[in-house]
């Protein structure tokens, strides 16, 4: 039922004296409208309104006021002329559920959300300054990746875009072409192991590929060679073989034992937690050029978690695989020890359960347990 209140001769309001209803019956081309009504505001003259509705749309506009009125979100006001009450001006009711309801975002509602999160997030939390001179609409859809980003960094990985974007995300494609212009214009993302170009597996061993277009003697390098995953990829075979792989995690110490290797041994650069094209990469090697490993991370939590993902590629070829400088004795000799915190001793809590945990990797972690340190492989490679 409506309510009549009369202001003048020539003026009066009507609303119904029942609450708002739901909008679920409303057709899909009124719904539209008043969408674009309610981004109008929450008071405006009924022939801005109905002028909004277009050509040919003056009937659909007089049928959704009689429908707002009738379900109790609108105040009309009206005034007589020509013999008649004509809607005047038009108040919404409820404008915040109304909004909701039609999915419209609120900006002081937004605004308030950003400004709740900001002050939740560590103050190291990489790109506040970028974030803080975006919208807060922006902001919210893109502090996702900033704190995926510290994630990144904690878990030293290293990868492609699309790598980031299934981690960040969990779809190689989440990330758009907006989003990278902007990660891009206010980070390093190569200092971030983030590689805008193709990728490149570092490596020297004692193995001659195959190509399409000719051969490639690895040997030949002075230290080591970059190989792009599609160079690898394409290689039919291989001549000779290590007599085992030495799979190192820092960049700096990869090169020392490049330079300094045995003859017949292979190195290759494991660039953190092992990204989808490094698995593709050296799984192909493998195919072509078997050998077990040793694999040297760096003695904390982080480096435990790398080794045991790179050794699986070895455990699915039915290779065998060792640690390599990943034992009590690698941690106690370092020069200096970092310490625990909250990500290590979840990480050592995951580790444990483990099934194939090797017993130098359980011994490993009992002891930076109990002791609280960690170490860097630098100085111990």
């Amino acid at each position: 039922m409506l309510r009549l209140v009369v202001q003048s001769k020539t003026r009066r309001q009507r609303e119904s004296d029942q609450p708002p209803r739901g909008l679920d019956a409303l057709p899909d081309d009124w719904r539209q409208l008043l969408k674009r009504w309610v981004r109008r505001g929450g008071d405006s003259r009924w022939d801005t309104l109905r002028n909004d509705a277009g050509v040919g749309g003056q009937n659909r506009a007089q049928a959704l006021l009689d429908w707002l009125l009738d379900n109790g979100w609108i105040q009309l006001d009206e005034k007589f002329e020509r013999a008649a009450w004509w809607p005047y001006r038009v108040r919404f009711r409820e404008a915040a559920q109304l909004r909701a309801a039609l999915g419209i975002i609120d900006v002081d509602t937004v605004a308030a959300q950003w400004q709740a999160l900001r002050t939740s997030l560590p103050s190291d939390t990489p790109l506040l300054d970028a974030l803080d001179s975006l919208p807060p609409r922006t902001a919210l859809a893109r502090v996702d990746l900033a704190t995926a980003l510290a994630r990144w960094q904690l878990e030293q990985r290293s990868g492609t875009q699309r790598d980031f974007a299934l981690f960040a995300r969990g779809a190689t494609k989440a990330v758009t072409a907006t989003e990278w212009a902007w990660l891009g214009a206010t980070a390093d993302l190569g200092e971030w192991g983030i590689e805008r170009h193709t990728p490149l597996l570092l490596i020297a061993a004692p193995v001659v590929l195959q190509l399409r277009h000719g051969t490639l003697d690895l040997a030949a390098c002075a230290d080591f060679c970059a190989l792009t995953p599609a160079t690898l990829a394409a290689a039919a075979e291989a001549f000779g073989a290590p007599t085992r792989w030495q799979l190192v995690e820092n960049r700096t110490s990869f090169e020392r034992v490049a330079r300094t290797r045995e003859a017949n041994a292979g190195v290759i650069w494991l660039p953190g937690f092992p990204p989808g094209w490094w698995h593709e990469a050296v799984a192909h090697l493998l195919s072509l050029a078997p050998a077990p490993a040793a694999i040297a991370c760096d003695p904390d939590p982080a480096g435990v978690a790398i080794a045991l993902q790179a050794g699986a590629l070895w455990q699915a070829a039915g290779l065998d695989w060792c640690p390599w400088q990943m034992d009590i004795a690698a941690l106690q000799a370092l020069p200096s020890h970092g310490v625990l915190n909250s990500w290590d001793n979840t990480q050592i809590t995951q580790l444990r359960q483990s099934p194939d945990l090797p017993a130098a990797f359980a011994a490993l972690l009992d002891y930076m347990d109990q002791h609280n340190i960690k170490g860097e492989q630098e100085g111990v490679l």
